[in-house]
């Protein structure tokens, strides 16, 4: 760790996901994409001082978790694949303001060299969108830094014929064979099933109408169904027009058992999980 950083800022000795699971609410965890074309937000902040100034707005809110990616990896068409040499351009001016604020960062991106560079600037989380089946070399620098790391499910296209909870415990299953022999502790694992990645928007209802089925891997478990396409499948709408949509999908994954929700709006997020979890508490 750079240090250089805040002390409030996790260190590598720090068990920053047990932290976060220790709460009674799941932790919310708030994206901020430093990219030119995610399916929500692309561009928005991808100058610096509006990533901070975003960065910070979330802090405000109440965010646990900051999840900072340099890529889209939207979940449809379109994403157009860059470079390492790109996504640390995107990172290098933000990063280590971000980690700074004190809240613990995510590096979601599927390469090696990008994650250990977020990692020395302070982020604590790796955010795996190929679960760890992408770069080989992922694997064995997570085990090295010893860092929590969150496995998400995806798949390369669609199949509509597929049993889909099916396929994401099989995903699972080799992404733990490979962070087994890699070395990493187990209880450093979050799994994500991975909402509107290679899957029909029925199968992303699907995924999360059956998420206790992936109790039996027994790992906490992420879900970031915010502003997916599957809402508008249910309720014609544009990604910034689906809030309650995603807050419908994220208070289901909650009772559901998720421990980590993903999410463009953070404080109505925790809003509802607030009132949720108040109103569970008078039974």
């Amino acid at each position: 760790m750079n240090a250089s950083l805040s002390p409030s800022v996790p260190t590598a000795g720090t068990d920053v996901l047990r932290t976060l699971l220790e709460r009674p609410l799941p932790a919310v965890m708030g994206v901020l994409n430093v990219t030119p074309d995610s399916f929500s937000d692309g561009g928005e902040f991808i100058a610096p001082g509006l990533a901070l100034e975003r960065a910070r707005a979330m802090v405000a809110d109440g965010v646990d978790i900051i999840d900072i990616g340099a890529e889209s990896t939207r979940p449809y068409t379109g994403a157009k694949a860059v470079t390492a040499a790109d996504e640390l351009a995107r990172l290098k001016p933000v990063l280590a303001g971000v980690a700074a604020l004190g809240v613990p960062v995510s590096i979601d991106s599927m390469k090696a060299e990008v994650v250990g560079f977020a990692l020395d600037q302070g982020a604590a989380i790796a955010n795996d969108v190929w679960g760890l089946q992408r770069d080989a070399a992922m694997a064995p620098l997570v085990a090295s830094r010893g860092v929590p790391v969150i496995v998400m499910h995806n798949r390369d296209s669609v199949d509509p014929a597929i049993d889909i909870v099916a396929d994401i415990k099989a995903f699972f299953l080799r992404s733990l064979d490979i962070a087994a022999r890699a070395g990493i502790a187990r209880e450093k694992i979050v799994l994500d099933p991975g909402i509107g990645f290679g899957k029909t928007a029925e199968q992303s209802m699907i995924a999360l109408a059956r998420l206790r089925e992936l109790d039996m891997f027994g790992l906490p478990i992420l879900v970031g169904a915010s502003r997916k396409r599957f809402i508008a499948s249910v309720s014609p709408s544009e990604p910034k027009e689906r809030l309650a949509g995603s807050i419908a999908a994220h208070l289901i994954a909650a009772q559901r058992g998720a421990r980590i929700i993903r999410t463009h709006d953070v404080a109505e997020t925790l809003q509802a999980l607030r009132v949720a979890n108040a109103i569970e508490s008078k039974q």
